[in-house]
């Protein structure tokens, strides 16, 4: 079905090949898993695989690549192989265009030429497969994460093509949405289509999968069964183990460096947040968790002044959230969002940084050190010259962590903090968290990654409709392990703890 021979791949400013000389043939029918560490080439892989290298970005194309026996480059660019293949991108947002949901779905059908009656019964398929029904009306930029997934997923499984990219496509959904995901894509294979999922966590997919591709640095390091990748993988587990501590009766004691009540944000007519009350302590680390569409995107946008409630009260370090400028703000809330490409926007990544700090004032000798100290801390020393673009996904999210810790605000939160990042990286990350909150630094997570909440969160609020259902400090100051573990148990059920 499709052949890469020899192929190696160079961005257009870029000094080093993203792909090195692979050779990879996948068969009709397969489901392929390809991962990697970030900045391993998956990314490039699934875009050349699709034909967009070759026909939308251009950049230094050595060897050979042929879909169906025909070189890619005869094909009459995207508009002819998009009849052939779908992909989700690692970036679902830049897929989604069009102002409402069903608009995103109808627009690739109606470009097909279908007959109103076939359009009809697969968008009514499509909706009810990924559970988006009752998104149809709402604008994909009120969505969160995990629904704009979705709806890329809906967008793309529509069309019925023959193949099936998947790009870091499930990263965002919660434990539930990505059981939905592999029991459509057992589906789909048992109907013979040819599916590659691109991810750092494939576990979730190994037991449909016939082959892994583990990419280095560019080049494929080995191609193994599903079977033959897991036995390694738990021989090499270098995750770190659980370095949490229970949430105990004296950071009760602590001040409160937030405080929210009877906070309700509506988008349209849609309730976002119920009417939510809210504390945090300085010092904590606190997880919150919750299915998507739950509110959680949605309650940590009001800290930085992002948000203005439309109804109620949010308090951050004493200061009232709907009175106080954002540039007044960001100097005591520091927030990394869920998709780091929309934090990113300078031409180096050392500007980047800068921009934040020149923005509360901090320039000159202390903003070169600011900016040498973070990237360090992210493991981006030695890219700072480097356009952000041309970071690999995990490493824009880390880009975009170090724009947040150069300007050391009090509260630190961020949404999905491990989308992109592989398991070691992961651990990285929260043992840099760990490390900021012992410098006094509180520290908020959105996150669906429960093997960090279990290793490193010291509360947790799991949401649910816009509301708080669970909350690990109210409980005796000894539960903490029962309530994480019902949490992990519950969560994707959507039953409450008990």
């Amino acid at each position: 079905m499709i052949e890469l021979r020899n192929l190696s791949y160079t961005y257009g400013t870029a000094e080093e090949p993203s792909l090195k000389n692979i050779n990879l043939k996948v068969k009709k029918g397969e489901l392929l898993l390809v991962t990697g560490h970030s900045a391993a080439g998956k990314t490039t892989l699934a875009l050349a695989m699709a034909g967009i290298l070759h026909h939308e970005i251009g950049g230094k194309i050595e060897g050979n690549l042929s879909f169906k026996n025909r070189d890619i480059k005869e094909f009459d660019g995207i508009k002819e192989l998009s009849r052939h293949t779908g992909m989700v991108f690692d970036d679902a947002e830049s897929q989604l265009i069009f102002t409402t949901v069903e608009e995103e779905i109808l627009s690739g059908l109606e470009n097909r030429g279908y007959s109103g009656k076939e359009i009809q019964r697969r968008l009514n398929e499509v909706m009810e497969l990924c559970e988006i029904g009752h998104l149809k009306e709402r604008a994909p930029h009120t969505l969160s994460g995990g629904q704009k997934q979705k709806v890329a997923l809906a967008a793309t499984l529509a069309l019925d093509t023959e193949v099936l990219i998947l790009d870091e496509a499930t990263a965002e959904l919660d434990t539930e949405a990505v059981r939905k995901v592999f029991s459509v894509l057992k589906r789909l294979k048992e109907a013979e289509k040819t599916i590659i999922i691109v991810d750092h966590n494939i576990e979730d997919f190994l037991e449909i999968g016939d082959r892994v591709v583990l990419l280095e640095k560019g080049e494929i390091k080995a191609i193994k069964s599903p079977a033959d990748f897991a036995a390694v993988s738990e021989d090499t587990d270098l995750t770190s183990k659980s370095s949490k501590k229970e949430y105990s009766c004296f950071q009760k004691e602590r001040q409160p460096v937030i405080s929210i009540k009877n906070l309700t944000q509506r988008y349209g007519e849609f309730n976002a947040l119920d009417n939510l009350d809210l504390e945090i302590r300085s010092g904590e680390l606190v997880a919150i968790l919750g299915e998507n569409g739950s509110g959680k995107t949605t309650l940590v946008k009001h800290l930085n002044g992002l948000l203005r409630p439309y109804s109620g009260n949010v308090s951050v370090k004493g200061l009232n959230t709907s009175l106080t400028p954002v540039n007044e703000l960001v100097k005591h809330t520091g927030l990394v969002f869920q998709n780091p490409d929309n934090m990113l926007f300078e031409d180096t990544v050392e500007a980047e940084v800068a921009f934040g700090l020149n923005n509360i004032g901090i320039t000159g000798s202390e903003a070169g050190d600011a900016i040498a100290r973070s990237l360090e801390l992210v493991n981006l020393k030695g890219k700072e010259k480097v356009f952000p673009r041309h970071l690999s996904r995990g490493e824009r999210q880390r880009l975009a962590v170090a724009c947040v810790i150069a300007m050391r605000p009090e509260l630190i939160i961020l949404d999905e903090p491990t989308t992109g990042l592989d398991a070691e990286e992961s651990d990285r990350m929260m043992q840099l968290m760990k490390r900021l909150q012992l410098e006094g630094h509180t520290i908020l997570m959105v996150t669906h990654n429960m093997q960090i909440v279990k290793d490193h969160a010291e509360r947790v609020i799991r949401m649910a409709s816009g509301k708080i259902v669970e909350d690990s400090a109210n409980g005796a100051c000894n539960s903490f392990k029962r309530n994480i573990k019902c949490v992990e148990e519950k969560c994707a059920e959507g039953g409450a703890i008990v």
